[in-house]
């Protein structure tokens, strides 16, 4: 999974047909909506619905599709490679976190209070009690 797809094999033939599927695609997209007025729904998705499965088809026989199954099936490996964390250790690090968040807010919230007390008392704003 590590390793960087290998293009070599990819053919003029192979953009070809990445072309063609696209073509084909978007032919589905624009009868769907050529169709709107003339057609029934069920006929313009059956067209769009074909098209997608027609370029599908085109597209996996060609090198970029063939690319891409074998990605997909290398990230299939690598996702049972994944150590996965019990339910106990996750409620932990999550109980962890939350602690965190909470140091790190009354921490801001006391420096934010510092400094506003510091600027009163620089620029002479009086208590915090008096109006302005």
């Amino acid at each position: 999974m590590n390793e960087v797809v290998n293009q070599q094999g990819i053919t003029g033939a192979d953009k070809a047909k990445l072309w063609a599927a696209i073509l084909i695609v978007a032919a589905g997209v624009a009868a769907f909506y050529v169709f709107k007025g003339t057609q029934s729904g069920a006929v313009r998705w059956s067209v769009f619905v074909g098209s997608l499965v027609v370029g599908a088809a085109v597209f996996t026989a060609s090198g970029y599709g063939r690319d891409l199954w074998k990605f997909f099936l290398e990230a299939r490996v690598e996702l049972y490679k994944v150590f996965w964390p019990t339910r106990e250790e996750t409620g932990s690090m999550t109980l962890v976190v939350f602690v965190f968040v909470l140091i790190m807010a009354l921490f801001f919230w006391g420096v934010d209070s510092f400094l506003a007390w510091a600027t009163r008392a620089i620029l002479g704003g009086g208590a915090s009690g008096e109006g302005g």
